[in-house]
């Protein structure tokens, strides 16, 4: 999270300069600029408002590059599972953006004129789009575009009032707005998201809603030099970063309205490892990030719980597999209290999975394989870490994992650590959890139980 102390912000002179290098000597071309900035706006957008609750979308183009960006940004919306609708009054005859008008309604995304759209916004959209004027736009907005600011206004008052309103989403510049000083009179857009792109503008400074991002992800070190810009890092693969304070939240008032289909109890498999797969595999097909971590929650003989993440590693019949050091906090609990709790949360999906068991170390034969399975690097890692023991600082670690490093260099086998393998976690509880609308939730339980001197399992529903 950078503050607006830390972040570099642009003057109108140097934002023109910067697009003239990267489309100049830089070889960028102005569709792909457009193409990144409207899908930096897009992930934005998707950051902060889930289409489950803000499906209709509204984007306001206008002429320039901005609306191009905005005709970018609504496909890239179509794709992420929203409804978006393009008002585009004052359209460019150039191919690039009848190209993009194309590509929107080979998606079937209706084009609305500014007569289609009522006074107030917020009685058929969700978000509004705000990509009329970008930071070359100079004077007074004229016709149709005046008009179309003012109703953003109108929905901003709606808020004030109490009414439902919805949300404004800026494009770099709130249209309007001075591209250095603001909001000069006070009476302009005040937009609950900007995505400022490359770099912020000057008068992003004095944008005051809750969301502020940048987006944008092509600056090269060329540019960042000679401009001396302050940038922040993008996370992992995103194409948006926030900037500034986050929102301050009433954690009391975060809730979530799950929406899923029935989870009833014929639908079930008898069997929940069978079960079990079929939920995981419903995760790993939804692209989840690491739809094998689990909650695993141990307790010692103190009497007293700890939980923490762990990877699940195999799953059949016999239960669940995960690995670790056998030194850990996690094993002297298991070897005072052999057992313990797993849990799975697959937020996407609205699930989760409960498994309660019994707890073994699995075979030296299962550890050994598993342990030459790893990336070199993983398995030098674990010769080098006492888990859990206290240690000087990080670069103890360092040093270890390098003279390690060095000492297994020609490439020979890595030894296991004796203190390290596996243990299997045997299934005598399953709860499998569903979120659902109004808190009722669906919870089917199984509990292990004979049938004719044959180990079964009985499904019972629990109130949630």
């Amino acid at each position: 999270m950078e503050s607006h102390d830390s972040v570099s912000y642009l003057t109108q002179r140097e934002a023109a300069e910067i697009d003239e290098i990267l489309m100049g000597p830089l070889g960028f071309s102005v569709d792909q600029l457009m193409e990144l900035a409207g899908l930096s706006v897009a992930t934005s957008i998707a950051e902060v408002y889930k289409p489950s609750e803000h499906a209709r979308v509204l984007t306001i183009c206008g002429p320039g590059n901005n609306g191009g960006d905005g005709l970018v940004a609504a496909r890239h919306l179509h794709h992420f599972g929203y409804k978006p609708y393009v008002c585009y009054p004052k359209r460019t005859a150039k191919p690039l953006y009848t190209g993009l008008v194309t590509q929107l309604e080979s998606l079937s995304i209706p084009f609305l004129s500014v007569e289609d759209l009522k006074s107030d916004l917020s009685e058929d959209f969700d978000i509004v789009i705000d990509a009329m004027f970008g930071f070359s736009f100079h004077g007074a907005p004229r016709p149709p575009f005046d008009d179309l600011i003012q109703r953003l206004i109108t929905s901003h008052n709606h808020e004030q009032a109490g009414q439902k309103k919805s949300v404004t989403v800026s494009i770099d510049i709130p249209s309007g707005w001075h591209v250095e000083e603001g909001d000069v009179d006070g009476k302009g857009i005040k937009p609950d998201m900007l995505v400022s792109l490359t770099a912020p503008k000057l008068c992003a400074k004095k944008f005051s809603g809750p969301h502020h991002f940048l987006g944008g992800r092509f600056v090269p070190p060329a540019i960042a030099e000679k401009y001396k810009l302050h940038l922040p890092p993008y996370p992992g693969t995103s194409m948006c970063v926030r900037i500034g304070k986050p929102p301050k939240v009433d954690i009391s008032a975060l809730r979530e309205n799950y929406i899923s289909p029935e989870f009833l109890e014929e639908q079930v498999d008898e069997d929940p490892i069978v079960q079990f797969r079929k939920w995981f595999d419903d995760a790993l097909a939804a692209g989840l990030r690491e739809p094998n971590a689990m909650a695993l929650s141990t307790v010692g003989k103190d009497g007293k719980p700890s939980s923490r993440m762990v990877l699940l590693k195999g799953v059949d019949k016999d239960g669940f597999v995960w690995y670790t050091n056998y030194e850990s906090q996690k094993a002297h609990e298991l070897s005072e209290n052999p057992h313990a709790s797993i849990l799975f949360f697959w937020d996407y999906l609205n699930r989760q999975v409960r498994v309660e068991g019994s707890v073994q170390k699995v075979s030296d034969e299962e550890s050994e394989q598993y342990f030459h399975s790893r990336p070199r690097g993983s398995q030098i890692g674990a010769l080098a870490s006492k888990q859990s023991m206290v240690v000087p600082g990080r670069h103890v670690l360092l040093q270890e994992y390098k003279e390690l490093e060095q000492k297994f260099a020609d490439g020979g086998l890595v030894p296991k650590p004796k203190n390290w393998g596996g243990y299997r976690l045997t299934p005598q509880l399953f709860e499998f959890w569903q979120g659902q609308p109004s808190r009722l939730h669906d919870r089917l339980r199984y509990l292990p139980h004979e049938i004719n001197g044959q180990r079964a399992w009985k499904v019972e529903r629990l109130a949630p």
